[in-house]
């Protein structure tokens, strides 16, 4: 069969050099660029082009080629509590099975191709030798990633009245008011101003009366 995937690509892999003997083994190391969106868009991802360390376990089976892996990797996000940016270490396992596409499940060769494609959906395959890691890498690297990143565990977040990183500033507190007391304490200067306001119009009038008397 023709195949679409370009052996150039770091994340292609060739298994010529297994062969079809159940039972070998090539163990690889490969540094790659991460590629694009590489974990949790808008959340924490690995930086596009970013250093991947990639260790891999190839081992050849009856119905294709087990892969056993490991990734490690450093993401970028942004703290869910105090927004601060944040660098997360990745150390991803992963497992999969590449099937030759002339073999079943049970790594028996096909006399023909199955009829029903629904069997093989999830199923990924080597193609004239080769493989593809990326899309079993990406899960992996998902999976690893905190769903709600912290820059600590114990960060406090920001203050909901200022806005302030309260690990920043230990203490840090607001004096509550208790809003039946605030509208008081603004009725009574309401009423103060007001006898302030008559205070004032009665020493006006008795001044113009002690002049009316001289």
């Amino acid at each position: 069969m023709n195949t679409h995937l370009d052996h150039r690509n770091p994340l292609v892999f060739d298994t010529h050099e297994l062969g079809r003997r159940p039972g070998a083994m090539q163990r690889l190391s490969r540094t790659i660029e991460a590629p694009k969106d590489f974990g949790i868009q808008g959340v924490i991802e690995v930086p596009q082009g970013a250093p991947v360390e990639l260790d891999l376990r190839l081992e050849s089976v009856m119905e294709g080629v087990l892969v056993t892996g490991t990734a490690r990797a450093s993401a970028k996000g942004e703290c869910v509590r105090c927004l601060e940016p944040l660098d997360h270490e990745v150390d991803a396992d992963f497992q999969e099975m590449f099937s030759y596409p002339d073999a079943d499940d049970r790594g028996r060769v096909k006399a023909e191709p199955a009829d029903d494609a629904e069997e093989d959906e999830d199923r990924l395959f080597i193609e004239d030798g080769l493989f593809d890691l990326e899309p079993v890498l990406r899960d992996a690297v998902v999976l690893a990633l905190p769903m709600q990143p912290v820059c600590q565990e114990d960060c406090e977040g920001l203050c909901s009245e200022c806005g302030v990183r309260l690990s920043d500033e230990p203490g840090h507190h607001h004096d509550a008011v208790d809003i039946r007391w605030a509208a008081l304490q603004g009725l009574a200067g309401t009423i103060q101003d007001g006898e302030k306001d008559e205070m004032s119009g009665a020493e006006a009038e008795a001044g113009v009366d002690e002049k009316q008397e001289k």
